[in-house]
């Protein structure tokens, strides 16, 4: 599995007292193996959580779908983030809220090849 993780700042322009109405930091994580990978977002202001927000395939983006969540490439960036002290995680499913809890944590080796 191969792991880029990429810091982003998302914030509005500072109003006359330095104040943003708006202000995101945040790293996104790319799994990857071959021609497929998912996304993670994780807040720094957060940096027990993190959320799957979806999939890729030879470039193509698509949602997460439950199937996703037993795929061996999943479960091992479900590892890799849980040994990074991510301690609760979730996936974005669309339904309710848009984010669901992934159940039973994985214990993996994440640095184990394949």
């Amino acid at each position: 599995m191969h792991v880029i993780c990429t810091y982003h700042l998302d914030a509005s322009d500072a109003d006359e007292a330095g104040f943003h109405e708006y202000h995101y930091e945040y790293y996104i994580f790319q799994f990857s193996e071959g021609e497929e990978s998912f996304f993670a977002r994780s807040y720094t202001d957060e940096p027990h959580r993190a959320h799957f927000l979806n999939a890729e395939k030879a470039g193509r983006s698509r949602p997460l779908t439950t199937k996703d969540s037993g795929a061996p490439l999943f479960l091992e960036a479900q590892a890799y983030l849980r040994q990074a002290g991510k301690t609760e995680l979730s996936w974005l499913s669309g339904k309710g809220n848009g984010y669901e809890p992934l159940q039973n944590p994985v214990i993996q080796d994440p640095i184990k090849q394949r």
